[in-house]
């Protein structure tokens, strides 16, 4: 094993990006209705997240067939440390209701490309 900070200064000795996130797995634990009726008030906290840009990237995940849908979900996160990405997550409604339960870890991100084309006349964005 390797302590994450001698990796995380490795990697940027290696010119890679380095940028560190915060991925929560968020799995239901209480009933599919406990999970739809606090829906709202997730997506809600969700927006709010985004608009003070702590929300990178959210939405949810299929089974291991990728056929079926399980209420599962992943949620990506800008945080300063563990502890403030804690917080995050169990704000979350899900989580603080019960509906859901989370596990959380650190992501560092080193490479890979993200295409973002806006329309300037439309005002249409497309993230490929």
């Amino acid at each position: 094993m390797v302590a994450w900070n001698d990796y995380k200064a490795h990697a940027k000795e290696r010119g890679a990006l380095a940028l560190e996130l915060f991925v929560v797995e968020s799995t239901p634990v209480g009933t599919p209705e406990a999970v739809k009726e606090t829906l709202p008030d997730h997506l809600d906290y969700q927006r709010r997240l985004e608009e003070g840009s702590v929300l990178v990237l959210a939405g949810p995940l299929s089974d291991s067939s990728g056929d079926e849908m399980l209420g599962a979900g992943l949620i990506v996160l800008r945080a300063a440390s563990m502890a403030q990405a804690h917080e995050i997550a169990q704000a979350d409604p899900m989580h603080s209701t019960g509906a859901r339960s989370y596990t959380l870890r650190k992501w560092l991100v080193n490479e890979g490309s993200l295409s973002l084309s806006v329309g300037l006349s439309t005002g249409k964005t497309n993230l490929a």
